[in-house]
C-alpha cells in the first residue's frame, strides 16, 4: 500500500469504514468535491477491508472490485493497493467483459438479436420514401453483409472482446460489450447472483461520469441479488464533464451517503471562487484549502486568482504571452514565463483549436470537431472517438516501434491487432514466410507514415491491403467505396470521417503530443483529477465555434440564452449554463497555487460588467486589457 494509507483520517473516511463494517452490507454513494482525496478514501477503504474481510473473502474465492474510468487511473489504484489479488482493478470495459464471458451462449443469443435490429433497421430505412436511390444501395450491401454475419454468428460457439467489432469473427468491441453486458445483467437473475457472489463488494470511481445503464444495471444487482452484497459509488456531480454520464447518483432510503467537503489542494484565493462557482449547482461548501508547515507549523496558502478581459481578435497568442509576463512580475515568479514542463504552468481551452493550430493538427481537429456528432466531439478530447482508435492504438505506435527498432513491441503489437498472425491466419501457412512478409510491409507502412503527401486514407487502406490490421465493418464504406459517393443524408458520421480521412499523416503526431501531455496545452475536459500549480483558463466562445454544449459568455450572462436553453432550465433538464458551470469549476479547481482565467470577448467594458455581478473574482483581480498594456509600458 503506498502512503495514501497513511493519510490522516477525514470523517467521510470513518463513515465509510463504518459503513463498511456492518452487516448485512450496505451499500452507499460518496460524493467528494475536486482536491478532496476521493482516491484516497477509495483506497483507504481498499486497505480496510484487506485487513478486516481478507480471510473471509479469500477462503469463499472472492474478491473487492474496483472499477475505474481509465487505464491510467486503473494503474495508480493497482500501485496503491501494491497489485494485492485480493482486488480486482480495471475498466468498466474490462470488468463487464470478465463477468460476461463465460456465458457464451447468452452473448451468442445477444449477438444474433443484434444482427437482427441492424437488419430490420436498414430494411426500415430502405423503404423509406426519400430515402435516395445511392443510400439504397448502400443498405442493400449492408444488409447482404449483415446476414451473412448471421450465418457465421449461428455456427460460432466461442465469442471474444477486441477494440473494435466483428461479428464475423465474433468480436465484440467496447460499444458492443457495454450493450450487451448491460441487456444480460438487466435479463439474467443468475448472472446477477454470480457478480454478487464472485464480487461481493463493487466500488464504482468516477461514478458521475459512468453511463446511466450501467449504473442502472448494477443498481439492479444490489435490488435483486439475495446474495451478500455492497455497491458503492465514489464520485462528485459537479464534475461531471462527459454528456452520456449519469451525473448525481441517488441514495436509496437504505443506503448511506457520505460527503467528503475537504479540498486539500486549492490555495485559500482559489477555493473561494471554487466554492462561489459550485453554491447555484449542489451548493457543497468545501473546507480546509492548501496547507503548508511553516516552523512546523500549518499555515494556509493564499495563493492568487486573476481573470483577464482581453479583446477577441487576431493576436490572442501575443496576448496571452503578456498576461503570462504580466502574472511573472507581479507574483515575482519567472516560472509563468516558462516553457519548461517542469514550471507546471498549464494552459486549459475548451475546445483545441487554438493549440491543434500550433500543435500541426488543425485540419484533424476540425474535421472530427465541426460536423461531427456529440460522441465524435466527446471522444477527440481523450482519443477515444472509433475513427481514431486504429491509428492511435495500433497503426503509430507499430510504426514508431518500427523505427525505433524495438522488436519485441512490434510483434506485441502484431500479435494483437494482425490477422495474419491469428490461429487461423497461420493455420496452414509458412511461419517464415509471413514474418518475412510482415517485416516488409511494416517497413513500407512506415514509409507511408513518413511522407509528406500520404493521407490518413493511404495508411487504413495500404494496412488494411497488407493485412496488417484488421478492421471493423463500420470502415467498409469508407475504404471500399468512391468517397465522392458517400451519402449523408442519414450518417452524421460520414462528413467527419471522410475529413478525418482526408488528412495528412502528420497531424497524427500533433495530435499525439496533445493526448500524451507533451504541449503547455490541454482541454479543460481532460484534466479532471490533475492539478498544476500554475493554472491559465483560456476562454474563448469565438474560436471555440462548433462547441454548442458550452458557452462562458452564456454562463456569465453576456450572450442571452435561446429559447431551447429556457426550456431546458426550466424543465430541469442538463443545460447549456450548468455545463458550464461544471466544466469552470473543473478547471479553477486545478490549481494548487495560482489562477489565471483569460477570456477573450468583443466588449471588455460590457464583460466587466458581468463578471463583476457575478461575484466570482474581486473587482480588483479583473484585469482588463488596457490594465494590461499599461502595467507592460
Amino acid at each position: 500500500m503506498t502512503k495514501r494509507v497513511g493519510q490522516p483520517d477525514t470523517q467521510a473516511d470513518l463513515e465509510l469504514r463504518a459503513c463498511l463494517d456492518e452487516r448485512p452490507q450496505r451499500s452507499f454513494v460518496m460524493v467528494a468535491g475536486a482536491g478532496s482525496g476521493k482516491t484516497t478514501s477509495l483506497v483507504k477503504a481498499l486497505a480496510h477491508l484487506g485487513r478486516t474481510r481478507r480471510t473471509e473473502l479469500k477462503i469463499r474465492s472472492q474478491r473487492v472490485a474496483c472499477i475505474t474510468y481509465t487505464d491510467v487511473a486503473v494503474k495508480e489504484i493497482w500501485g496503491d493497493v501494491g497489485n494485492d489479488s485480493l482486488f480486482h482493478v480495471s475498466t468498466i470495459h474490462s470488468f463487464l467483459w470478465t463477468v460476461i464471458r463465460p456465458f457464451q451462449v447468452n452473448l451468442k443469443a445477444w449477438m444474433i438479436s443484434r444482427i437482427h435490429e441492424k437488419i430490420a433497421d436498414a430494411q426500415e430505412h430502405h423503404d423509406r420514401p426519400r430515402t435516395q436511390a445511392a443510400t439504397r444501395e448502400r443498405l442493400i450491401g449492408d444488409i447482404a453483409r449483415y446476414r451473412h454475419q448471421l450465418v457465421t454468428v449461428e455456427h460460432r460457439t466461442h465469442f471474444s472482446y477486441g477494440a473494435g467489432s466483428d461479428f464475423t469473427r465474433g468480436i465484440l468491441g467496447h460499444t458492443d460489450v457495454i450493450a450487451a453486458a448491460v441487456d444480460l445483467i438487466q435479463q439474467s437473475q443468475l448472472l446477477r447472483d454470480v457478480i454478487a457472489s464472485r464480487y461481493p463488494l463493487l466500488f464504482v470511481d468516477e461514478s458521475q461520469d459512468t453511463k446511466p445503464e450501467i449504473v442502472a444495471a448494477f443498481r439492479r444487482i444490489a435490488e435483486t441479488t439475495p446474495v451478500e452484497f455492497c455497491l458503492g459509488f465514489f464520485g462528485d456531480p459537479m464534475q461531471k464533464i462527459y454528456m452520456d454520464g449519469a451525473g448525481a447518483i441517488d441514495a436509496p432510503g437504505d443506503w448511506r451517503r457520505v460527503t467528503k467537503p475537504e479540498n486539500f489542494r486549492c490555495p485559500s484565493r482559489v477555493l473561494r471562487i471554487v466554492n462561489a462557482v459550485r453554491q447555484p449547482g449542489d451548493g457543497l461548501v468545501q473546507t480546509r484549502g492548501r496547507m503548508t508547515s511553516v516552523d512546523g507549523a500549518p499555515v494556509v496558502v493564499e495563493g492568487s486568482a486573476r481573470m483577464f478581459l482581453l479583446s477577441a481578435d487576431d493576436h490572442r497568442s501575443a496576448k496571452l504571452a503578456k498576461v503570462r509576463e504580466w502574472i511573472r512580475r507581479r507574483n515575482n515568479d519567472d516560472l509563468w514565463v516558462s516553457e519548461d514542463r517542469a514550471a507546471d504552468v498549464r494552459a486549459l481551452v475548451v475546445v483545441h483549436r487554438m493549440a491543434a493550430t500550433r500543435l500541426g493538427f488543425p485540419n484533424l481537429y476540425a474535421a472530427l470537431n465541426d460536423d461531427a456528432p456529440s460522441s465524435i466531439k466527446e471522444g477527440l478530447k481523450d482519443g477515444t472517438a472509433w475513427p481514431l482508435r486504429p491509428f492511435l492504438t495500433y497503426l503509430l505506435p507499430l510504426t514508431m516501434a518500427v523505427r525505433e527498432n524495438r522488436n519485441f513491441d512490434v510483434m506485441t503489437l502484431l500479435r494483437s491487432e494482425c490477422p495474419l498472425l491469428s490461429p487461423a491466419g497461420l493455420s496452414g501457412a509458412d511461419a517464415p514466410e509471413v514474418l518475412a512478409g510482415l517485416r516488409a510491409s511494416t517497413t513500407e507502412l512506415v514509409q507511408i507514415m513518413r511522407s509528406n503527401n500520404a493521407t490518413l486514407r493511404d495508411v487504413l487502406a495500404y494496412a488494411s491491403h497488407a493485412r496488417i490490421l484488421q478492421l471493423d465493418d463500420a470502415w467498409t464504406k469508407y475504404l471500399d467505396a468512391d468517397p465522392a459517393a458517400l451519402v449523408i443524408d442519414d450518417d452524421p458520421e460520414v462528413v467527419p470521417v471522410t475529413a478525418l480521412l482526408n488528412c495528412g499523416v502528420a497531424e497524427l503526431t500533433g495530435y499525439r503530443h496533445y493526448l500524451e501531455d507533451l504541449s503547455p496545452f490541454a482541454t479543460q475536459q481532460g484534466v479532471k483529477g490533475a492539478e498544476f500549480e500554475r493554472v491559465l483558463v483560456i476562454i474563448d466562445d469565438e474560436e471555440g465555434k462548433g462547441q454548442r454544449h458550452f458557452s462562458y459568455e452564456k454562463y456569465f450572462g453576456m450572450t442571452a440564452l435561446s429559447r431551447t436553453d429556457n426550456e431546458n432550465i426550466a424543465e430541469g433538464i442538463d443545460n447549456v449554463v450548468e455545463r458550464t458551470r461544471r466544466l469552470f469549476y473543473v478547471c479553477c479547481s486545478r490549481a494548487t497555487r495560482d489562477l489565471a482565467v483569460v477570456m477573450f470577448v468583443a466588449d471588455i467594458p460590457a464583460a466587466r460588467a458581468k463578471i463583476e455581478e457575478a461575484g466570482l473574482f474581486e473587482p480588483g483581480d479583473i484585469v482588463d486589457e488596457p490594465a494590461l498594456e499599461a502595467a507592460l509600458a
